[in-house]
């Protein structure tokens, strides 16, 4: 009679197997990567803005704050990601990287993944609201940026879909900076334009190595509409922006700015090596990796250098 069926699809003969798999089917389903990156950039603004505005308080004191926004941010990341995917399914199929998902192999129901869409959305609005109204207002703003303008809208129509959908993932650090400051510091714009420039180079850099797979799927990534020549040129002009930035976070110490001037001076150089030479896979690999240690090095190194 075969294994039964279920709402998290056909049921594994072993219990432990079906635990493992759905446990993997779940995280791909937020996408977990995304949620933690994203999550420590939330951090990062939410104890730079204790930092800033109140220096000599102990972060205790905003730990009702901190707790309340960052599972808000966690949960509205994640929710905003499970519709991500539920809306991506027809075209994920077409890529290595996403035809896995539980969207794509149907682990679980249509039903069931836009209901834990939703419900993570609102509970982590409300979440959010408890640490501050602007917190909330800021985490629907990036929802419905990433939603509608960005998976609805512009992924499947125009190469600036990258540039649009950095908006949204620029939000978390203002997110965390809003729990505690709803006035948002001038730094917290600098953080805000830190995370919407890193994130062309990065996702143009795995565009460029997709690009096969972007092309049968039929969406316009710059590699796939205008070529690579032209994706390099994007890539290397977005890593320059970058440059000034640490130094309007000079508060932060002279070792941050000398870590932070070093990560994008690296970025730079590392693209100016082999850009002229054949490998451009190679390349894109190369600075697609750079791209995620360098937004965990550097916002780890806000976190601590306040420390210091």
């Amino acid at each position: 009679m075969g294994h039964p069926k279920t709402l998290y699809g056909t049921a594994p003969a072993e219990g432990k197997g079906r635990e493992n798999t759905f446990v993997k089917d779940f995280l791909a389903l937020i996408k977990i990567g995304i949620v933690h990156s994203n999550s420590i950039t939330a951090f990062a603004g939410l104890w730079l803005a204790v930092f800033y505005n109140d220096p000599d308080s102990h972060v205790l004191q905003y730990l009702d704050k901190i707790v309340f926004a960052m599972i808000g941010v966690w949960l509205v990341i994640a929710g905003s990601c499970i519709i991500n995917n539920y809306l991506d399914r027809d075209i994920d199929r077409f890529m290595s990287r996403t035809k896995r998902r539980p969207t794509v192999t149907g682990s679980f129901s249509p039903r069931f993944i836009i209901g834990l869409g939703l419900s993570f959305l609102a509970v982590g609005t409300l979440f959010l609201l408890m640490a501050s109204v602007t917190s909330a207002v800021l985490g629907l703003i990036g929802s419905f940026i990433y939603i509608f303008l960005y998976t609805m809208w512009t992924k499947r129509k125009y190469t600036l879909n990258t540039v649009i959908g950095s908006f949204s993932g620029a939000m978390p650090p203002l997110i965390g900076w809003a729990a505690v400051d709803s006035d948002l510091h001038f730094a917290a714009w600098v953080l805000f334009l830190i995370m919407f420039i890193w994130q062309p180079p990065h996702f143009l850099a795995l565009a460029m190595r997709k690009s096969e797979e972007y092309r049968k799927a039929g969406i316009p990534m710059l590699p796939v509409v205008y070529g690579t020549a032209m994706t390099k040129r994007q890539i290397m002009v977005w890593i320059l922006c970058l440059l000034p930035l640490p130094f309007y976070l000079h508060s932060l110490g002279i070792p941050f700015l000398i870590l932070a001037t070093i990560l994008n001076i690296g970025w730079f150089v590392l693209g100016l090596v082999g850009y002229k030479k054949g490998n451009e896979n190679q390349w894109a690999s190369k600075m697609f990796v750079y791209s995620l240690n360098y937004l965990t090095i550097l916002f780890v190194s806000m976190v601590i250098a306040p420390l210091l």
